[in-house]
Order: structure tokens, then C-alpha cells, then sequence
């Protein structure tokens, strides 16, 4: 081996050890998500907003992202290690900037908020839980971009999905 790719190797070990010794700074080489959970049912929200359908737009993209993000299988629930269950409580629009000469929104927020809990099938007790849990995301339906209400339902169920992974870190 030369000098040179044994340089290589040993700052790529001091860097892995450097990730590793310091996890209260936001590094680690370790799995982030509860080793002891391998696999997890996702169930269809209720959906007690005015926008029908999302429940499972949300369902969809939140399979997606535990199967991208973490090491546990999506599974049924008779064969699962855990459940992540919930309620969609609110859709809003917000206005966030108007156009002065027309009074036509320029910028619209759509915030959708949830209540859900992540539960241990085993014992039945939540491993994280959270109410009033809100997710938004921007869409511009003037000019010239016209984006139309879909394109921000769908930036903010995948956000959602995203934002409940990631509260089942095992820091909970």
C-alpha cells in the first residue's frame, strides 16, 4: 500500500471516530432511529378536515419516507413491532403576500395539523406522541408561476410525512 492511501485511510478513520465521539453535536455513525423497533404498520389517519383524500396521500408518502429513512419495514399491523396512528384535525389556507394593485394572493401557505402517536404493539404504550403537530408548506398561485393548490397539498403531505419520520428518532 502507498503512503499516500495509507494517509487517506487514517483520515478517513480519524474522521469516522471524530463523527462517532461527538453524538450531543449532531454527528453519529449510529442508526438515529430505535434499533429495538424493526418494523412499524402505518395506518390511514382520520381525516376530520374539509379536504378529502389527503389521509391517504399522507399515508402514501409517509410509507415512502420511513422505508427511505429508516432501517424498519412497513408491514401490517398483526406482524409489526410498533404503529404510527393518527388524526388530521386541520387544512388551512394562509394568505402570506397580496398583490397591491390586484388584492389577488400572491403567496398562499397551506398548513395541515395532526395529532399522532407512535405506539409499541408490544405493551401497547406510545413511544412518542404529539397533539396539535403542524407541517406547512408554500405554494405561489399568481404570476407568473400559477402554481396550482395541488402542487402545495403535495409539498406539504411530503413535508408531513418527512416531520413524522423524523419524530420517531430515538432521541424521543
Amino acid at each position: 500500500m502507498t503512503p499516500l492511501a495509507r494517509a487517506a485511510i487514517l483520515v478517513l478513520l480519524a474522521c469516522l471516530a471524530a463523527c462517532a465521539s461527538a453524538p450531543d453535536e449532531g454527528y453519529a455513525v449510529h442508526d438515529p432511529y430505535a434499533t429495538k423497533y424493526r418494523s412499524v404498520a402505518v395506518t390511514t389517519f382520520l381525516n376530520r378536515s374539509y379536504v378529502p383524500g389527503i389521509e391517504g396521500d399522507l399515508a402514501e408518502a409517509t410509507v415512502k419516507a420511513v422505508q427511505s429513512r429508516t432501517s424498519m419495514r412497513v408491514t401490517g399491523e398483526a406482524r409489526a413491532d410498533t404503529a404510527l396512528r393518527g388524526t388530521i384535525t386541520d387544512v388551512r389556507l394562509v394568505e402570506v403576500s397580496k398583490d397591491p394593485a390586484t388584492g389577488l394572493s400572491n403567496e398562499m401557505m397551506i398548513k395541515v395539523t395532526v395529532d399522532f402517536e407512535w405506539i409499541d404493539l408490544a405493551n401497547g404504550k406510545p413511544i412518542a406522541a404529539r397533539k396539535g403537530f403542524e407541517t406547512s408548506a408554500l405554494f405561489v398561485p399568481s404570476r407568473p408561476a400559477r402554481e396550482p393548490i395541488e402542487l402545495g397539498r403535495f409539498a406539504v403531505v411530503e413535508r408531513l410525512a418527512l416531520d413524522l419520520v423524523d419524530q420517531m428518532q430515538s432521541a424521543w
